[in-house]
């Protein structure tokens, strides 16, 4: 049975959850990294934060955020499932930021958990140098084996010079005093695109920003065309497939979901710069997979499902995904997916909607419809 209960110096018996909420849970909301952040600011004295304004970064499921409640603190995550848990775990009393632009102030104390996206981890920590001041502390915490040399490059050009703890339960904290001055973020960028005449703006939490996977790119290429009225691009990134599916279906309301607020924010401009005439007939919804979103409304689903939660890699997100759009989707409604020729979507696609048929492939993707009869 996975532990749920974590012991902090600030708070005994913190009850903490992953989300979604599983009662099979095999893995804890917390890891050695935040236990030795939270061990750390205990050490520096029973008054050390207070009065301070405290801003937390990529807090995974709360487990920060929550111990620290009773400080003044802002959190922000650009992840839905992230700000679902703090909300969950913390009863409602931690109510994450999900835009860097609401950064406001000056903050004495900065903790990160460092991301695996080194280019969201840059965009932040330029963003931090307006909310800044001499005497102000930046902390970041990782297990040691996702700490790379890119994160120490970028507190050292944004921040100001580093130094490091000791090695706990394979756990690490970087300190970085601010030394530097405010500078704008280097993102989103502009990106060009075979076959796009407009420029794709990418903000810096997108998967393969700087260029189109190629998984993506072969699903391009085999976008449908029909009597389709309302599309769905789940997990949409920049919304590229959403916007290719009405370029194809010029008469479709599309949807873009992610559970990356940045995503939504690159989908929407993205969208409303390809049809600048057309920016109502879009949604964007922010939210994990497509969950508790109006069932039986969609008559077809594009997906390139991701493998991986941050560092946790494994199928989990597809199986929800799949399941979330069989619930969306109308009867007679199609999803089409791509994925890894070993990944076998084909196998769980069928045993979610009870058919499956591939409708193109190459070397290394597979593309498989699934079509909901009932």
């Amino acid at each position: 049975m996975v532990k749920i209960q974590l012991e902090t110096p600030f708070k005994a018996g913190l009850q903490l959850r992953r989300y979604p909420v599983n009662k099979n849970e095999t893995l804890q909301a917390w890891d050695s990294a935040d236990e030795l952040l939270l061990e750390h600011l205990a050490q520096q004295g029973p008054d050390a934060l207070k009065g301070k304004r405290i801003l937390i970064i990529n807090d995974q499921f709360g487990a920060l955020s929550c111990a620290l409640q009773g400080f003044e603190m802002t959190t922000y995550t650009d992840s839905y499932v992230a700000a679902r848990a703090m909300e969950l775990n913390s009863r409602g009393a931690v109510k994450p930021i999900h835009d860097l632009k609401e950064l406001s102030g000056k903050y004495d104390l900065v903790l990160i958990k460092l991301p695996k996206n080194a280019s969201f981890f840059e965009d932040c920590l330029a963003h931090l140098t307006k909310h800044l001041s001499s005497g102000s502390q930046v902390i970041s915490a990782s297990m040691v084996k996702h700490m790379a040399k890119a994160s120490f490059d970028h507190l050292q050009k944004y921040i100001g010079t580093t130094t490091t703890s000791l090695a706990e339960k394979k756990a690490r904290l970087i300190f970085a005093p601010f030394q530097k001055g405010p500078v704008d973020s280097p993102y989103p960028i502009h990106v060009e695109m075979d076959s796009f005449e407009v420029k794709f703006v990418n903000h810096s939490n997108l998967f393969s920003r700087e260029r189109l996977d190629i998984g993506t790119r072969f699903l391009l290429e085999n976008i449908p065309a029909g009597d389709f009225k309302t599309i769905l691009d789940l997990g949409c990134g920049n919304g590229i497939l959403g916007i290719q599916a009405r370029k194809r279906n010029p008469l479709a309301k599309i949807i873009f979901s992610d559970e990356s607020a940045m995503a939504l924010q690159s989908a929407k401009i993205n969208f409303e710069r390809q049809f600048p005439e057309s920016a109502a007939s879009a949604e964007y919804h922010w939210t994990n997979c497509f969950e508790d979103q109006t069932p039986d409304s969609v008559d077809l689903v594009l997906c390139n499902p991701p493998f991986h939660q941050q560092n946790t890699i494994g199928d989990f997100i597809a199986w929800q995904m799949f399941t979330d759009a069989q619930k969306a989707m109308k009867v007679g409604g199609l999803i089409r997916v791509i994925g890894n020729l070993h990944l076998g979507y084909d196998a769980k696609l069928k045993r979610i909607f009870g058919n499956s048929k591939v409708a193109a492939s190459n070397p290394k993707f597979m593309i498989i419809d699934s079509k909901k009869y009932k």
